[in-house]
């Protein structure tokens, strides 16, 4: 199924290590690929052979067993290179998180992390266009040949680089149910039709299941609601793609002044780098990197002690962490985006330049879920003690 291949036991900073390069790549392309609509396949390839979807899982799976503050730096640091990869690779982390902390049988574990170890990639999703919020309208039917599935999901991200595709469907009597089959089956078809503003590259179009077979061993029960903070990993890592939004932005207003811009007549300095006010500017930028880094850390922090040892106490507080964390950075990256053009004049408006997929990026990423229901979320729990609710959206 994959092109990747098994490879010697991993550990965080082996991962670490074979990442780096392909991430320094990553960026040097990350404008022009924006400019272009070029998908990074091979880029997302080399990371999963380099083993960043290992990284939480168990080292008795075959894993470097580490820890969610690790994957958090680590997927801030890809966001940074290329937000787009960041989330393109969200449904495998999520994924590979369920043989850390899922409810897997040994026949599941075993094919699971098999799937992980060489290199697979994930995609799914249950949304649809259309209709009510949340409905299902994909079916999965019986006839003379067996199951087969009809549908359309959108928001498939991930899925142009993924070996795997699992979504929702309704059976024959009425129930929701689960499935997931190999994106390269009969019936399958990927397509980039995704069309937002920014994160135009994470491959989050559609996919379109036309009379796709399926094995009774492929389709499974629909997922309860889960308990908190089992969704919150998910909200985690579109807090770090907007972490490292905001460290692009600071990593290229570094550059642009020292290679492109130039002082304003009146202010009498020989370089832009010695204006008081661009020292200024690039400053706060730093400062919202470096806040929003701080947040994600800190909300990872919380998730690996509730893991540590799990209190229903430990878990809302986990929860309300990352919902903090998600609003904090995206504040930080929305402004780091925006202040990074007051580093130089209008030239900083080019679009041979591209600094404006940081703030198109950031919005998308922060649109993903209404920051204003989190906060008054968080604000019921502190005031009086009302958890967040446990529907996948915090």
């Amino acid at each position: 199924m994959s092109a990747g291949t098994e490879t010697a036991q991993a550990t965080a900073e082996a991962v670490r290590t074979a990442a780096a390069p392909i991430l320094d790549g990553l960026r040097a392309g990350a404008a022009r690929r924006d400019a272009e609509r070029e998908h990074p396949f091979a880029e997302i390839r080399a990371l999963a052979d380099a083993g960043v979807l290992r990284l939480r899982v168990p080292v008795a799976d075959g894993g470097a067993g580490g820890s969610v503050r690790e994957l958090a730096e680590l997927v801030v640091d890809i966001a940074a290179a290329d937000s787009n990869v960041a989330q393109a690779l969200r449904p495998g982390f999520l994924v590979a998180e369920r043989l850390v902390t899922g409810d897997l049988d040994a026949a599941e574990r075993a094919d699971l992390a098999e799937k992980v170890r060489r290199g697979d990639l994930f995609a799914g999703t249950v949304n649809e266009r259309g209709g009510v919020p949340g409905g299902v309208r994909t079916t999965l039917t019986r006839d003379e040949h067996g199951l087969r599935i009809d549908g359309t999901k959108y928001y498939s991200t991930g899925g142009l680089h993924a070996q795997w595709f699992s979504g929702s469907a309704v059976d024959d009597d009425g129930r929701i149910v689960g499935f997931t089959v190999p994106t390269d089956r009969e019936g399958v078809r990927l397509v980039d039709d995704f069309d937002a503003v920014g994160q135009r590259l994470t491959a989050s179009g559609s996919t379109v299941l036309d009379g796709v077979r399926v094995d009774e061993s492929e389709v499974s029960a629909a997922a309860a609601v889960r308990t908190h903070p089992h969704g919150s990993l998910a909200h985690l890592i579109l807090a770090a793609a907007l972490s490292g939004i905001a460290q692009a932005a600071s990593d290229d207003a570094v550059r642009i002044v020292r290679e492109v811009a130039r002082p304003i007549k009146h202010s009498g300095a020989a370089r832009a780098t010695e204006d008081p006010y661009v020292r200024e500017v690039v400053g706060k930028i730093a400062t919202a990197a470096f806040t929003a880094r701080a947040q994600v850390v800190a909300a990872a922090e919380a998730l690996d002690r509730h893991w540590e040892r799990a209190t229903s106490t430990s878990a809302v507080e986990a929860v309300v962490a990352v919902g903090e964390a998600y609003i904090g950075a995206g504040v930080q990256a929305l402004a780091a985006a925006e202040l990074v053009f007051d580093v130089g004049g209008g030239t900083l408006t080019g679009r041979g330049l591209g600094l404006d997929r940081h703030w198109r990026n950031a919005r998308t990423v922060a649109n993903h879920n209404p920051r204003a229901w989190k906060a008054a979320a968080i604000g019921a729990w502190l005031l009086d003690g009302e958890a967040p609710p446990a529907n996948g959206l915090f």
